[in-house]
């Protein structure tokens, strides 16, 4: 049975934005590659599988590191959570409307882990019970506003582990 988890990064005062952090260290970036490398498939909201559409395509001036990113993620399924859009592009599937049964399917299907994207998506499976791990990337930034890491209150969660990353970044693993 497949592990979901849901992790991003974060700042210190508990937001992602990508658009607004510090781009990732080659350390964040390499741990990040391997990650996406071994993911039995990445669980997607519109928006956020909208945005990582971004490497569906080779882009100008990659290095080799964003290359091998791109290769790890286009041989992963995606999954996708819509009811507005119809169409998905390659390796990807449009889920059906009862997310509970679906995901539940996906994780019963697969083994190894299923990364969740965004805090949307996220929250409406945690009020499911469904998320196994969240992991935060901790930053040592402070944005002031933004998108919440977590929509909403949840149920208490239990340190299940930590470590740097890089010398800026601390992953921290939370389990219900």
């Amino acid at each position: 049975m497949a592990k979901l988890f849901f992790g991003m990064n974060q700042s210190l005062d508990g937001y992602v934005d990508h658009d607004r952090m510090a781009p990732p260290s080659p350390t964040l970036f390499r741990h990040f590659i391997d990650q996406t490398d071994n993911l039995a498939g990445s669980l997607y909201g519109r928006t956020l599988y909208g945005l990582m559409r971004y490497w569906d395509d080779d882009q100008p001036g990659w290095g080799n590191a964003e290359r091998e990113f791109a290769a790890a993620w286009r041989k992963a399924p995606k999954w996708v959570v819509s009811s507005t859009i119809d169409a998905v592009g390659p390796n990807a599937e449009l889920l059906g409307s009862d997310l509970n049964e679906e995901v539940r399917r996906l994780k019963s299907q697969h083994d190894g882990e299923i990364e969740v994207g965004g805090p949307k998506l996220a929250h409406s499976l945690t009020e499911l019970g469904l998320i196994d791990e969240y992991r935060i990337y901790l930053h040592p930034e402070v944005l002031g506003n933004g998108t919440p890491f977590f929509a909403a209150a949840r149920p208490p969660l239990r340190l299940a582990g930590c470590e740097q990353i890089d010398t800026n970044v601390i992953r921290l693993s939370y389990v219900p």
